[in-house]
């Protein structure tokens, strides 16, 4: 058994110390996060979920949803098996969550063990989202390293409006 103190005047900084550094970072990587993303929970009967940031809604008929997903995650092996997702926005309350989705924080028990979870056919969805959308996948392929997910919006369920919590440069931010 070891400790690790820190050296006098140490401190822990807000930076990823693996990060790699700014100049030899790709730059569609940089430019992607230029881009100000929605932060949303995809969850699937199962349950399973994940915190996804590329989400777009296509109002039509049918309306529909696209997103870009880990093919190797336990949410996209849930979706595969159900055939269903909900997606719900995220507000700035939903830091903790965010992570814990994106397997940045803990989750002891799991990842439904913490906070309020209203069941639906889709998925569970958090108690205290801003609405979510239920989806029938449609089709899915590879695109870039991702997996680009196609479904049609089957259900809109919608809350009092709430701020949005989105993600860029790296970071959470909030309207002001």
């Amino acid at each position: 058994m070891f400790h690790v103190n820190p050296e006098p005047g140490a401190e822990i900084h807000h930076t990823d110390p693996f990060a790699v550094p700014v100049g030899q970072r790709s730059p569609v990587r940089r430019l992607r996060g230029r881009l100000a993303a929605p932060v949303t929970l995809w969850t699937a009967p199962g349950p399973a979920g994940l915190t996804v940031s590329s989400t777009l809604v296509a109002e039509g008929e049918p309306d529909r949803l696209l997103g870009l997903v880990d093919p190797e995650s336990d949410l996209w092996a849930a979706v595969e098996e159900a055939g269903r997702f909900t997606v719900s926005p995220l507000g700035p309350p939903h830091r903790q969550l965010a992570d814990r989705f994106a397997g940045l924080f803990p989750s002891p028990g799991g990842l439904f063990a913490t906070g309020s979870w209203t069941d639906t056919p889709y998925g569970p969805v958090p108690f205290d989202a801003g609405g979510w959308a239920g989806c029938r996948l449609d089709t899915a392929r590879e695109y870039g390293w991702g997996l680009l997910v196609e479904a049609t919006i089957e259900a809109v369920d919608l809350a009092e409006e709430t701020m949005p919590l989105l993600h860029y440069r790296g970071r959470y931010r909030e309207l002001t």
